[in-house]
């Protein structure tokens, strides 16, 4: 097809699949954020929760903002180590306006020690997952062995998700999605020495592949360094599709059409939505 420019009504739109529009970096700036991703076609962003006391303000730019959506869950590193309570994030989870569980998962890299706790984290998380039917959004970092036998374990399968922020091997890839997982690339994917990254995005089939910034954090080349925001997410899009020989509206119609993204972040997201089933259902843009 045609490459479209991403200012055109007429390109498919992207989605910045994992966000922290929380954090204080965006305080005050919610405006001026919506605009710049409408200016660069980004149309949608799932806004990720960390820690149950951050939740509220997450769940409030979802509730302000329809083409905002948000999860329900503690990061791996987050340092309260008290056990997370499975009920609770099933409580929560039942808001129409959260849509996964997580970010959850392991973190070998940023603590050491005993991480039993952090184990027994993931597992709550995805049986509140498999509770409530919601997929889960997995963090994971020089831990993909144990990540993925806990996955196995808990049958997290069962409800799909995302492998934020992918710095894996092929070999992970292929084991995550043999579980009904996608492998959501970020800025690192623009990094000059990101090549075995890159390779691993030119394999993951396109009805796999998703896209986000992990604002405030890695923003993609050109802008590497600085704050990052969801209307950069467009230039992560632009590296995968360059890695893959396609244009930036060929993946963002693919995506559009087979990619989970407008499942969970359309206006008629609700519990059972899975990254692991494909949807029919049109997204909904504000543009």
């Amino acid at each position: 097809m045609n490459a479209i420019s991403p200012q055109s009504a007429a390109f498919p739109g992207l989605v910045d699949s994992h966000c922290h529009l929380d954090f204080p970096d965006f305080d005050g700036k919610m405006a001026e954020i919506r605009e710049e991703m409408r200016a660069n076609g980004v149309t949608h962003a799932l806004c990720i929760s960390v820690n149950l006391a951050g939740f509220p303000k997450v769940l409030g730019l979802a509730e302000a903002h329809d083409n905002f959506l948000a999860t329900v869950g503690v990061h791996p590193d987050h340092e309260d180590r008290t056990a997370v309570d499975r009920a609770r994030l099933v409580e929560l989870a039942h808001h129409p306006r959260v849509v996964a569980i997580g970010e959850t998962g392991l973190d070998y890299y940023r603590v050491s020690g005993d991480l039993e706790w952090q184990r027994e984290r993931f597992r709550a998380h995805i049986r509140a997952a498999r509770e409530c039917g919601k997929p889960l959004v997995i963090h994971t970092r020089q831990a993909a062995e144990d990540t993925l036998t806990i996955m196995r374990e808990e049958g997290a399968g069962e409800v799909g998700g995302v492998m934020h922020c992918f710095t894996e091997s092929q070999a992970v890839a292929d084991a995550a999605m043999a579980l009904g997982f996608h492998i959501s690339f970020s800025g690192i994917v623009t990094f000059k020495n990101a090549g075995a990254l890159k390779d691993v995005a030119r394999q993951v089939p396109l009805e796999r592949l998703l896209v986000e910034t992990d604002s405030p954090y890695l923003a993609p080349v050109p802008h590497r360094g600085k704050i990052n925001r969801p209307a950069l997410v467009r230039h992560v899009a632009e590296e995968v599709a360059r890695l893959r020989g396609i244009s930036l509206s060929e993946l963002a119609e693919d995506q559009g059409r087979c990619l989970p993204s407008k499942r969970f972040l359309s206006s008629s997201a609700s519990a059972g939505s899975s990254f692991s089933n494909r949807s029919k259902t049109p997204l909904t843009s504000s543009r």
